[in-house]
C-alpha cells in the first residue's frame, strides 16, 4: 500500500512538472488592441481605447496577417508595408526591457485596412486645401483693407460697403471655422512633414522606370536615410487616356516598380515604405486634352514624410 501511494504521489509530481512550464509560457504574451498612432521604421506607436500608448516594435520573425471570412476565421499573410498610421491591429508578443512590445503577429482587418489607406490618401490633400483656403483669407483681407480706403473717399457708399465688409467677414469665419474642424479631425496621427519630393514620369502606355530618373530617386534616398523616423510614401498616376480599369492598373505598376528601386538600389528598409498607392486618372494635373497635359498627368509621385508625433520622439 505504502509503495502504490508513493507510485501516485510520483505520477502527480511528474504531470504537475510537465504542465507548470506550459502555464508559465502563457503568461509570457500580451495582446494588444488599438489604432496605429505613428510609426518609425519598425516602431509602432499604438493608441488603445481608454489606456496609454504602446510602443510594439517589429522584427523580422513577426507575423503580419488580414483576416478574412463573414468570421474572420481564415487568415491572409500580408508585408509590413501594410501597417499604416490609422489602422486597427491586435498585436501578440512579449515585453522586452525597454517597455516595448516585441510583436511575434500583427492581425487587422481587411475593412479596417481600406479605411486607413483612405485617410493616409487624404492628408496631404487636405493640407494643400488648407494653405490655399488660409493663403484666400490673407487675400480677403486684403481687399478688405483696400475697400475700408475706399469709403473713406467715397462717403456716399458707406452703407453698401459696409454690408459686403459684414458678409466678407462672415465668410473668412466660416472658412477659419472649416479649415480648424479639418485640423482637429485629422490630429497628430495625419500630421505630416513633407521634407522633400520628386515626381517621375511615364511614356503613355509604360510602366517601365525611364534611367533619367534613376538619379533623382537616389538623392531621394540618401537624404531620407539622414531623416529620424522617416517614411516613403509612392503615389501613381495615369492620364484619362484609355479604360479607367487599364489606368488603375498602370498607376498601380508604376507606383510598384517605383518602390522597387527604391527597396533594391535605394537600399530603403521595407519598414520605411509605405504601401504604394494606385491612384489612377484622379488628381489630374495637366489638362488631358493635350498630349503635354497627358504626359504630365502620367507620373509617380515620391515624398520623404516625418509624423510629427514621432519628431517630437
Amino acid at each position: 500500500m505504502i509503495q502504490k501511494n508513493l507510485r501516485l504521489a510520483f505520477g502527480t509530481l511528474t504531470l504537475v512538472a510537465i504542465a507548470l512550464p506550459r502555464l508559465l509560457h502563457a503568461d509570457d504574451t500580451t495582446k494588444v488592441q488599438g489604432l496605429i498612432k505613428a510609426r518609425s521604421g519598425a516602431l509602432l506607436v499604438v493608441k488603445p481605447e481608454g489606456s496609454p500608448d504602446v510602443n510594439v516594435l517589429l522584427t523580422n520573425a513577426t507575423k503580419v496577417e488580414q483576416k478574412e471570412g463573414v468570421f474572420k476565421l481564415r487568415h491572409k499573410e500580408m508585408t509590413m508595408a501594410a501597417l499604416i498610421p490609422g489602422l486597427a491591429i491586435e498585436a501578440e508578443g512579449a515585453y522586452n526591457p525597454e517597455k516595448q512590445l516585441v510583436a511575434t503577429s500583427v492581425k487587422f482587418k481587411g475593412s479596417d485596412l481600406q479605411r486607413a489607406q483612405a485617410i493616409n490618401a487624404g492628408l496631404h490633400e487636405t493640407d494643400t486645401r488648407s494653405r490655399e483656403n488660409a493663403a484666400g483669407l490673407e487675400k480677403q483681407n486684403a481687399q478688405l483693407q483696400a475697400q475700408n480706403t475706399e469709403l473713406q473717399r467715397h462717403q456716399e457708399e458707406m452703407d453698401a460697403q459696409k454690408q459686403k465688409i459684414a458678409a466678407n467677414e462672415e465668410q473668412i469665419a466660416a472658412n477659419k471655422a472649416a479649415i480648424e474642424a479639418a485640423v482637429a479631425r485629422f490630429g497628430q496621427l495625419d500630421d505630416y512633414y513633407i521634407l522633400d519630393e520628386a515626381t517621375i514620369l511615364f511614356a503613355n502606355g509604360k510602366a517601365n522606370l525611364d534611367s533619367k530618373y534613376k538619379p533623382d530617386l537616389m538623392r531621394l534616398s540618401d537624404k531620407a536615410k539622414t531623416i529620424n523616423g522617416f517614411m516613403i510614401e509612392i503615389k501613381g498616376y495615369a492620364s484619362s487616356v484609355g479604360s479607367a480599369q487599364l489606368n488603375q492598373k498602370l498607376s498601380q505598376d508604376r507606383a510598384t516598380n517605383v518602390a522597387s528601386f527604391l527597396l533594391q538600389q535605394g537600399h530603403i528598409p521595407l519598414t520605411n515604405l509605405l504601401a504604394p498607392g494606385a491612384m489612377g486618372e484622379s488628381e489630374q494635373v495637366g489638362e488631358d486634352r493635350t498630349a503635354q497635359g497627358q504626359a504630365l498627368n502620367r507620373r509617380v509621385v515620391v515624398r520623404i514624410l516625418q509624423n510629427k508625433a514621432i519628431a517630437g520622439i
